[in-house]
């Protein structure tokens, strides 16, 4: 076949494939450009998901009757003063929208201007206009109803396009994705009144928000993200040559199985950029599990001259002038926040914990395992337990210098006069997380508060203990060790073994002292003092798959915080524990004195809060 000129109808809706993929693609672009035209109050509606009609309206300065035939012109903008692509200030600038939009639809514009932009216009700038676009082909402008701005209507989306309308999903599934473009900008523009509905009810409803700049846009979020976010958001405020970076993110305990509730902007623009997401997972990796993610929003302010939005017809990349400026500010600023919220975990712990209890469902059972009393005496331990007792009686690796911590006797147990006196140094109102009262199944503290009642999961608050010490061991140069008495052989498959035996130097920064002992096994001379007893062979064989995961490629160095939270796992206090008062209460000290001490090295929490008025309705009190 010879060489042709395709007709422009068609190049027109090639073109608007690029821009217009589905209903929510062509509601984002009449959003944007509304918020453009500088409206206050914007509605949209949405029938079958958006494909049988779509339609945004706005209160913004509106069209002149040319300035309404210009714009269903393709590369038509009045968003590039002198043609600047580097300084651009606006969502839009392409000049794309309404005439892709119009390429695949049934369009009609209706557009009523504030002013007159010449004195051609200036007898028609009181009136309303409206023009209609179909299937790329453009009609004649004819007067019309309607208040100042402007209302798009999109009726049968893609007619002109088949192909593409048989990949639509369900009508639901594309509602939801119009939805999505939709809160986003909602986001960014919180001054801004928002309605979304499908033409029988409000789905959503957005008053414009008043007031302070953290406090308004909180309030957004909480009415898009739900009441959970606001009440277990930590606020962003932070700037570095010229970058700004506000926002919210959530506490690491809030958090969720994928990264659909992390929403990023720049410059008021939603944007999925691979390297704020990598920011955002670099800034949690001591917080959360692989498989977890925080919820936050994070707004980006950038000199337009330092980020090119030109990358997509989309306009969802961009990409930065300097990307390690822009990761090291994210990255710092929600390690910060984080570290300054302290102990702190999330509200929704506790919330979960209330639901979950049932009164009157619980009967008394036989064999109930040891509890400790406020005085720290110790009831009988039952048959089968006295062996536990030597597990009992040793003191705890990492807790021994704690201030609050009380030396055991020459049994092993704190005596009953020291307990009553952590007792009357340390009131239970005097502390956040209170005065220990007991341990149940050897597993959780009970403590009181002025407030209500504290539990506390042992094993996971000394993970994150112990794995804080190694962090501020290691950031002083090297993690304490200890030697141990008979040098331990752990047997590995070769791979493993020669992985472990590479990095032995490096290994050695965090305590682990290990070498080669033939093929297939490695001998461990040295552990870290922090551990304490530790079982060495399940250490080094995490550590081996851990190593594995990483890469030969990856600089240990660079991953030694990974490696220490797998070590900090296998040296806490484990479940089943038998811990006297004094090691309870200097527990709950340390917790307060230590940075993220609310959740493990895994994200999960370390505590529960239950205060005494949710507990007094639990049983009628209130």
């Amino acid at each position: 076949m010879s060489l042709r000129l395709l007709p422009e109808t068609l190049v027109n809706r090639i073109a608007a494939g690029e821009v217009v993929e589905r209903p929510a693609a062509a509601l984002k672009e009449l959003l944007e450009n509304a918020l453009d035209a500088g409206a206050r109050n914007i509605e949209a509606v949405l029938n079958d998901g958006g494909r049988s009609y779509l339609s945004v309206s706005d209160d913004g300065h509106g069209m002149t009757p040319g300035e309404l035939a210009l714009a269903v012109e393709r590369h038509a903008t009045s968003k590039l003063p002198e043609d600047d692509l580097v300084h651009i200030l606006t969502l839009g600038f392409r000049g794309e929208a309404l005439p892709s939009i119009g390429a695949v639809s049934r369009m009609t514009v209706t557009s009523r201007a504030a002013g007159a932009a010449d004195a051609a216009d200036a007898a028609d700038a009181g009136e309303a206009w409206s023009l209609t676009v179909e299937g790329g082909l453009k009609g004649e402008a004819a007067p019309a109803a309607l208040g100042r701005g402007t209302r798009v209507e999109v009726r049968d989306l893609f007619y002109a396009t088949p192909a593409r309308l048989k990949f639509l999903k369900s009508a639901r599934a594309e509602q939801m994705q119009a939805r999505d473009a939709l809160t986003r900008l909602a986001m960014a523009h919180h001054g801004v009144g928002f309605v979304l509905s499908d033409g029988r009810r409000d789905l959503l409803n957005l008053p414009a928000a008043q007031g302070e700049l953290f406090e308004s846009r909180l309030s957004r979020l909480a009415a898009i993200l739900g009441r959970d976010f606001a009440e277990n958001a930590l606020a962003i405020d932070a700037e570095r040559e010229g970058l700004r970076l506000t926002g919210h993110i959530g506490l690491p305990t809030l958090n969720r199985a994928n990264s659909q509730a992390q929403y990023l902007f720049v410059n008021g623009r939603p944007v999925r950029d691979k390297l704020l997401y990598g920011a955002v997972r670099g800034a949690y990796r001591d917080f959360l599990a692989h498989d977890r993610h925080p919820m936050l929003a994070l707004f980006l302010e950038v000199p337009p001259a330092l980020v090119d939005v030109n990358v997509h017809p989309a306009k969802t990349e961009v990409r930065f002038r300097d990307p390690a400026l822009v990761r090291g500010l994210i990255v710092s600023a929600a390690k910060h926040a984080l570290a300054e919220a302290g102990h702190r975990a999330s509200t929704t712990v506790s919330t979960a914990a209330l639901g979950a209890m049932t009164p009157g469902a619980m009967l008394p059972s036989r064999g109930a395992g040891p509890v400790y009393s406020q005085a720290g005496t110790r009831t009988t331990l039952p048959r089968g337990l006295a062996e536990a007792a030597a597990a009992y009686h040793a003191p705890l690796p990492g807790l021994a210098q704690i201030p609050g911590a009380r030396p055991t006797g020459a049994n092993g147990e704190a005596a009953r006069e020291e307990n009553v006196a952590v007792g009357e140094e340390a009131p239970a109102e005097a502390y956040p997380l209170g005065a220990a009262r007991a341990q149940l199944h050897g597993t959780y503290i009970v403590a009181q508060n002025s407030d209500g009642i504290i539990i506390v999961d042992q094993h996971a608050a000394h993970e994150r203990l112990v794995y804080e010490g190694m962090k501020e061991q290691l950031s002083a140069g090297r993690v304490a060790a200890q030697l141990l008495l008979l040098p331990e052989v752990v047997e590995l498959d070769e791979p493993a073994a020669e992985r472990l035996a590479a990095r032995a130097e490096e290994l050695a920064e965090i305590g682990l002292g290990l070498e080669a002992f033939g093929p297939g096994a490695v001998v461990v001379r040295e552990t870290p003092a922090l551990l304490g007893e530790v079982d060495i062979q399940g250490l080094v064989r995490d550590l081996a798959d851990e190593l594995a995961e990483l890469g030969e490629a990856l600089a240990l160095r660079s991953a030694l915080e990974a490696v220490c939270s797998t070590m900090a796992c296998h040296g806490s206090v484990r479940a089943g524990r038998l811990l006297n008062a004094a090691e309870m209460n200097a527990l709950l000290r340390q917790m307060e004195a230590t940075p993220h001490s609310g959740q493990c090295n895994h994200g999960r929490p370390t505590y529960v809060e239950l205060k005494l008025a949710d507990i007094e309705r639990l049983f009628g009190r209130r």
